[in-house]
């Protein structure tokens, strides 16, 4: 009997058809992400990019293995974070540093953009 070969230009169109699928994807996650995060943060919580990463740094310096020392610092973490956060003293230092958080974010670089929020209808309205 004959050996049944899958037609090899079926193959490399249904290959470049999901390449071009996965690409459109991307593209579509790189450009929105940024916007997303920073929305659910926004209304979600009561931070900003930078308090975020502040917040989340601070949670990876455990000192000690001890329950009320780690409580401890785990609430000066919360102050700290919190205060360039959404209602802090330093919110518009933390909002200024998340702005260039954004810029330098290597999602959203496309041909024609700067990076961060390339899209021009939601980033028009100041979110």
């Amino acid at each position: 009997m004959a050996e049944i070969k899958p037609n090899n230009e079926e193959e490399q169109k249904t290959q470049s058809t999901m390449e071009w699928a996965r690409e459109k994807y991307n593209e579509q996650y790189e450009a929105w992400m940024p916007w997303i995060e920073d929305t659910f943060l926004k209304y979600f919580t009561k931070d900003n990019r930078t308090s975020y990463v502040a917040r989340d740094s601070l949670d990876k310096t455990k000192v000690t293995g001890v329950e009320q020392v780690d409580k401890l610092q785990d609430g000066a973490n919360d102050l700290a974070a919190s205060q360039i956060g959404q209602g802090g003293i330093m919110e518009p230092v933390g909002n200024l540093a998340s702005e260039g958080m954004k810029r330098a974010d290597p999602r959203g670089k496309g041909e024609n953009t700067k990076g961060g929020l390339n899209v021009p209808v939601v980033s028009g309205l100041g979110l």
